[in-house]
């Protein structure tokens, strides 16, 4: 009786231990801007696009892949990231900013799986099909691996995807260029997973937008209780002094060769 007591204390401390090991886990989800047009880390190259690189989760994702390979390479060997390690690569949409260093990075790795917005072309869901990479398209929310979500398809003139991280933080979200409205992106994200907006970054492609308007999306953003935010890419100069003005310290401040760690934002 002794011995089975034992060996059930044993099985509930290993248990109890594995858990504890993935929540650190998960909280050590590692997000490195890959190709952006502000620079956060000297030596690297910046160029107008949008790809970065997110470790941590049960698979390795790169999302989208900057306007040239040439470039993106050039920071992904400054930043000794290894490409062999990506086996998810997400594309937010189909605009060459996003989706201009593809064929270069399928050269380097084909042993992917991509997800593509489900109005891809024909045509670059064939030239990738000829690489050998698995193509998925998106066309719904859905889960690609464990606490990630795509949004699905949103938007109308311009299709496009973001990703959203369940972390123990509350929920990330990386957008690409935000086409569809940078709140209806947020608003989905939380229909999908009913949690707190711990982080939201990425292009939110506000470039065209007053200062009246700029006012009424932080107002959002408040409503929503977003957390912190990280404003780049095509959101406007402007428009990201008016996001750092009202957000304050839980500003991030982003642009190539920034490493994030989702536990540890500053």
């Amino acid at each position: 009786m002794k011995k089975i007591s034992f060996i059930i204390l044993f099985l509930f401390v290993i248990f109890v231990s594995s858990e504890k090991v993935f929540s650190i886990e998960k909280n050590n989800i590692k997000i490195t801007i890959l190709y952006d047009n502000y620079l956060f880390s000297e030596g690297l190259k910046t160029d107008w696009g949008f790809s970065c690189f997110i470790e941590g989760t049960e698979k390795v994702i790169l999302f989208d892949t900057g306007t040239n390979g040439d470039i993106l390479f050039y920071n992904i060997n400054k930043l000794k990231v290894n490409p062999k390690n990506v086996e998810y690569i997400v594309i937010s949409h189909n605009h060459s900013d996003h989706t201009g260093g593809f064929f270069t990075f399928l050269e380097k790795n084909n042993k992917v799986t991509i997800f593509l917005p489900a109005s891809s072309p024909q045509d670059t869901i064939k030239k990738i099909e000829r690489t050998g990479a698995k193509v998925i398209l998106v066309d719904k929310p859905r889960e690609i691996c464990k606490d990630v979500f795509l949004t699905g398809e949103m938007g109308t003139s311009v299709k496009e995807q973001s990703i959203i991280l369940n972390t123990d933080n509350g929920l990330v979200i990386i957008t690409g260029c935000a086409h569809p409205g940078i709140v209806d992106i947020l608003e989905r994200a939380k229909d999908i997973i009913n949690k707190d907006i711990y982080l939201v970054f990425g292009g939110f492609h506000l470039l065209d937008k007053t200062e009246n308007e700029i006012n009424e999306i932080i107002g959002d953003f408040k409503k929503l209780k977003v957390l912190n935010l990280g404003a780049t890419h095509c959101t406007g100069d402007k428009q990201i002094k008016m996001f750092k003005k009202a957000y304050g310290k839980n500003f991030v401040k982003f642009g190539v060769g920034k490493v994030l760690n989702v536990s540890n934002l500053y």
